[in-house]
């Protein structure tokens, strides 16, 4: 399907480190240039990304860029909805590459599927070659650390889906449903794909894959994960019900883990034979979570050459768990109690 214009979006912020690559991966595309534009919207970066990009859509006139003065992805988003001019809307991500025959296949499918929405498939890459980003690419990846969540476990085969990471929409989707919320910082793109089932619409994952190159440090892939559960009870709000089911998983583990604490305190506090209990149910838990934990780190340290993985892989997962549940919980007190949910979107 060559004959549809496509506006490619991708909201950018401070990706020097990446953006070249990013850039080149999607000049590379073999869709047709003059059936394509490039919607490079950026949030005001301070690193010299903004340099890079202007060099570059001087010499290639079907990118533009465009400013994101409010720096979160959903108004960059609908920034670029708003200026584009194709048939078909791209949205992509700035901290990816992307194969050639990417937004060709996509363009394809969404028609050839009769789909509202196509995405591909995450290939979770590590930021740098150290135990640390290999363990966070794993446990990104993999689904002890994210469920069922299919674009970040890979399929082998076209699958129906509640979401895709990015999307490829026919544009009057947009025109059916409204543009993303610029309230959610995060998790815009699972309220968005998740009102347009409620419309009747279809998503599929298709099996081509996105290099995705994952946090560099704990603290960033903490501070992300603590955000998408902070405004998973806000998505959930706004729906009217749960987007996922899987979402609930890291919750009642941080709930499950905060009783299991109490119980053992209150055991060796009081010596009652009901803390007694409960406190080995606890324990046995946890060893069973580590336990996993470390299994899946062995496996991976045979076959990286990095032994270290069998101890943080079970860390790193504890960390994906905890900082998901802690933010839910943060963001059920805002719901609750309409706190304000503004949180600026960085890497």
């Amino acid at each position: 399907m060559t004959d549809k214009t496509v506006s490619i979006i991708a909201p950018i912020y401070n990706e020097q480190r990446y953006i070249s690559d990013f850039l080149n991966s999607i000049l590379e595309q073999d869709y047709p240039h003059e059936l394509t534009e490039v919607l490079l919207v950026d949030g005001m970066s301070s690193d010299g990304t903004r340099d890079i990009i202007a060099d570059f859509t001087a010499q290639h006139p079907h990118f533009h860029l465009l400013d994101n003065d409010k720096r979160t992805v959903p108004y960059a988003l609908n920034t670029g909805i708003k200026a584009a001019k194709g048939e078909v809307i791209v949205r992509i991500d700035a901290h990816c590459k992307y194969p050639k025959t990417y937004v060709s296949r996509l363009v394809k499918e969404l028609f050839r599927l009769d789909a509202d929405n196509v995405g591909g498939v995450w290939r979770t890459n590590p930021a740098k070659d150290t135990t640390g980003c290999h363990a966070i690419a794993i446990g990104s990846s993999h689904w002890f650390g994210v469920g069922n969540s299919a674009h970040k476990i890979g399929i082998n085969t076209y699958k129906e889906v509640d979401t895709v990471p990015f999307g490829c929409y026919r544009r009057d989707v947009f025109d059916r449903i409204g543009l993303f919320d610029e309230e959610l910082t995060r998790n815009q793109d699972d309220e968005f794909n998740a009102r347009l089932i409620n419309a009747g619409g279809k998503i599929f994952l298709v099996p081509i894959a996105i290099d995705y190159t994952a946090r560099d440090s704990m603290c960033k892939m903490c501070k992300m994960y603590y955000q998408y559960g902070l405004f998973k009870p806000l998505v959930n709000k706004k729906l009217g019900h749960p987007a996922t089911l899987r979402q609930f998983f890291p919750l009642l583990f941080v709930i499950g883990l905060i009783l299991g604490i109490i119980m053992t305190a209150a055991y060796i506090a009081t010596g009652y034979l009901f803390f007694n209990v409960a406190t080995i149910i606890f324990s046995l838990v946890m060893l069973l979570y580590f336990g996993l934990g470390a299994t899946i780190g062995f496996k991976h340290a045979k076959r990286l050459g990095r032994p270290m993985l069998t101890i943080v892989m079970p860390i790193t997962f504890l960390l994906i768990h905890i900082s998901y549940g802690f933010g839910y919980l943060k963001g059920i007190w805002k719901v609750v109690f309409n706190k304000d949910f503004n949180v600026k979107y960085n890497r």
